[in-house]
């Protein structure tokens, strides 16, 4: 008598069990490293949208007239309006003449190494 059994081997689950350790044992940094990654793109998306609004300020009071627009009023705008929503914590501080841009966390999360960043005041 033959019987028809159906089923999986104890080699054969203890295969699949290898193969599964090994793919996690390489995607499981690879996913962390890639998060990390895009932690740092997206601090370095806030530190250029700070750029533009110290920009825009500057390009704005040269236009209006003010043609003695001060790095300490350009950095006092850029502090005035710094909220890029929940997602960063960002800072801006004098750097001489210019504005040192910082982010230490993306989505709650802080960052392995501080993003950073500078606006040069414009040499006219």
């Amino acid at each position: 008598m033959l019987k028809n059994e159906k089923g999986f081997t104890l080699i054969e689950i203890i295969a699949v069990l290898v193969i599964l350790g090994i793919l996690a044992a390489v995607a499981i940094p690879r996913y962390l490293s890639m998060m990390e990654e895009s932690r740092r793109a997206a601090a370095q998306s806030a530190i250029a949208e700070v750029k533009a609004r110290a920009s825009n300020y500057y390009a704005s009071q040269m236009l209006r007239g003010n043609g003695t627009t001060s790095p300490g009023s350009v950095l006092a705008s850029v502090q005035a309006d710094l909220d890029l929503g929940d997602d960063y914590t960002v800072t801006a501080g004098p750097d001489g003449n210019n504005i040192l841009i910082t982010v230490n966390s993306v989505k709650g999360a802080t960052l392995d190494e501080a993003q950073t960043g500078t606006w040069y005041y414009p040499d006219l």
